[in-house]
């Protein structure tokens, strides 16, 4: 049996957290969290995950600074990066993708919207 692809969960919310790890799981994911960009950060340097499941308003760093200070990380190129936000505003959501997102989500999301979202950026 193969190992499971890492994805990163970041986001303040420990709700949003659980929930998407739970769904990830059921998707054959690992899963492991952070509660804000810094912390993200620091896990990456550690080990790069196959993708991050990405907040855009946090506190400490957030998610557009995360994006962008991983992008410059060695093998920082290789995650899928999914924002996963309630921002609505489509120039926002242009600026994420031409900075280096993948794709995005809008909250409240459920298992349906992740599994076609990491379908299109090919995690499955």
């Amino acid at each position: 049996m193969k190992r499971p692809k890492k994805c990163l969960i970041v986001d303040d919310s420990k709700m949003i957290r659980r929930v998407a790890t739970r769904i990830l799981k059921d998707m054959n994911f690992e899963a492991s969290e952070a509660e804000n960009g810094k912390e993200a950060l620091d896990l990456c340097k550690l080990e790069m995950p196959a993708a991050v499941l990405l907040d855009w308003r946090m506190p400490v760093m957030d998610g557009f600074g995360f994006l962008k200070a991983l992008r410059q990380l060695p093998d920082g190129d290789k995650p899928v990066v999914i924002f996963c936000t309630a921002e609505r505003s489509v120039e926002r959501i242009t600026e994420a993708l031409q900075n280096g997102a993948n794709e995005y989500i809008m909250k409240p999301f459920d298992s349906d919207i992740i599994e076609s979202k990491f379908q299109l950026a090919g995690l499955i």
